[in-house]
């Protein structure tokens, strides 16, 4: 697992991410917007050579951390604490300070954190093993014992507070923080998806740092023993910061080493994040997406190159850039449909009209096979008939055969108003005054006829 160098840590209905010189806070607001503010900072321990030694840098990164925590909590709070109106010893504190009140307050609330986790992790352990004494007298037992009260108190305390409800929400986030970092570290891309499927322990949390801390405590306070209880009070104090040194060591290699011996030591550390850290949900996941993003680049880390950033990482831009052509081209769409729509309406209507006269001119044309059951004879069309005007076309559309006297007597009365013989013979009447009727043209045929005969 490739070691991406950003950490961070929950907020209220937020996480905050930092890289380097700058971190980011990402809060979900009442709303259901998300919102995120970037700040600079600096590096305490490249001030100096000496606060970069391997046990002094572990004290000032641990210093550091719980100053930019406070400040987090105090940006992610705004959102949903209610304005109210400054104290007169905010007013007074605000002269004083040239507007850092809040910063000294928040120097203090962590000096009383610091002083009240003493009272509680090693105070009341060292009492607590004190009342064995009489009955425990081996001193490296009783230090096991008193290690042994302190992870306890630990664990307990942790236990207890994750039953309420706004600390599990607190430690959801943690676990959104945690995944997104693991998401990045195991070299898959920085999606809702990916985040979801990554682990919510790591091995470079804080929670594996007081652990540690706590774990190594047992070890010095059992090799180091005094029998005066003040003076090992004392000693105890005067070595917490050099167990911090060495825990943060430990924590740092931990993060960039994947060694059989390292993963084993940092079991206990990832059990207790089971503790401390839950599944998120998506919105709290968007969060951490939010967080990350604003402090530190994925995808660069992650070798991704341009086409595969096009693919993945530009999508949103060009669905942003080709709505912004579509609303820019759309008016001008419009003007043109409305300036083309009465051209095109007058070039349907001579069409339309055009159809219209075309089945206006075209005959009555009906097949009278169809209607009567009846053959009709053929009739020389090589021979003009007088009076009548008669059309042909090339092929015929049926053949007449014979008929009787009566069927002629029906043909001729139905010449006056239909086609027939052939494909389509048309009858027209004329002001011609030799025209004949039918029935005179049959009776003129038949004396032909006889003639020839005879």
């Amino acid at each position: 697992m490739k070691n991406s160098g950003i950490g961070g840590q929950a907020v209220i209905e937020g996480v905050m991410m930092k890289n380097g010189n700058k971190y980011a806070v990402a809060v979900r607001k009442p709303d259901g917007s998300i919102a995120v503010e970037i700040k600079e900072c600096k590096d305490p321990s490249k001030r100096s050579k000496f606060l970069q030694l391997p046990l002094v840098r572990g004290v000032i990164a641990f210093i550091d951390s719980l100053t930019i925590g406070m400040d987090a909590l105090t940006i992610a709070s705004k959102y949903y604490v209610e304005d109210e109106e400054e104290t007169k010893f905010e007013k007074k504190l605000n002269e004083i300070t040239k507007g850092k009140g809040d910063k000294i307050i928040n120097g203090l609330t962590i000096c009383f954190s610091i002083v009240l986790a003493c009272v509680i992790f090693i105070i009341v352990p060292l009492l607590l093993s004190r009342l064995i004494e009489k009955v425990v007298t081996n001193q490296v037992l009783l230090g096991l014992i008193e290690g042994i009260i302190r992870v306890l108190i630990f664990i307990l305390y942790i236990f207890l507070i994750s039953r309420i409800r706004d600390i599990k929400r607190l430690f959801m986030y943690h676990g959104a923080e945690h995944k997104c970092i693991s998401c990045i570290e195991s070299g898959k891309e920085l999606t809702v998806k990916n985040v979801r499927a990554s682990s919510k322990e790591h091995k470079r949390c804080g929670t594996s740092f007081i652990l540690n801390v706590m774990i190594l405590s047992i070890i010095f306070f059992m090799v180091v023993r005094v029998d005066n209880v003040a003076l090992k009070l004392v000693l105890r104090l005067l070595l917490i910061p050099v167990i911090a040194g060495i825990s943060y060591e430990f924590t740092k290699l931990a993060g960039k080493s994947d060694s059989k011996i390292v993963n084993i030591l940092s079991k206990p550390g990832l059990l207790m994040q089971k503790l401390t850290t839950k599944e998120p949900d998506d919105k709290m996941i968007e969060v951490g997406i939010k967080s990350v993003e604003a402090v530190f680049d994925w995808r660069e880390f992650l070798g991704i190159d341009g086409s595969s950033e096009k693919k993945h990482g530009k999508k949103d831009k060009k669905h942003k850039h080709n709505n912004a052509e579509e609303e820019t081209v759309a008016p001008v769409v419009e003007k043109v449909a409305e300036e083309a729509q009465p051209v095109e309406e007058k070039k349907e209507e001579p069409e339309q009209a055009e159809k219209t006269e075309k089945k206006v001119e075209k005959p009555l044309e009906v097949d009278i096979s169809k209607l009567f059951d009846i053959k009709i004879p053929d009739v020389d069309e090589t021979k003009p008939k007088k009076g009548w005007k008669v059309k042909h076309e090339e092929e015929p559309r049926f053949a007449a055969p014979e008929t009787s006297a009566e069927e002629d007597e029906i043909l001729a009365a139905l010449d006056f108003m239909f086609e027939y013989n052939g494909p389509k013979t048309q009858v027209e009447i004329t002001d011609d005054p030799n025209a004949v009727s039918p029935e005179q043209h049959k009776t003129d045929s038949e004396g032909e006829e006889t003639d020839k005969e005879k």
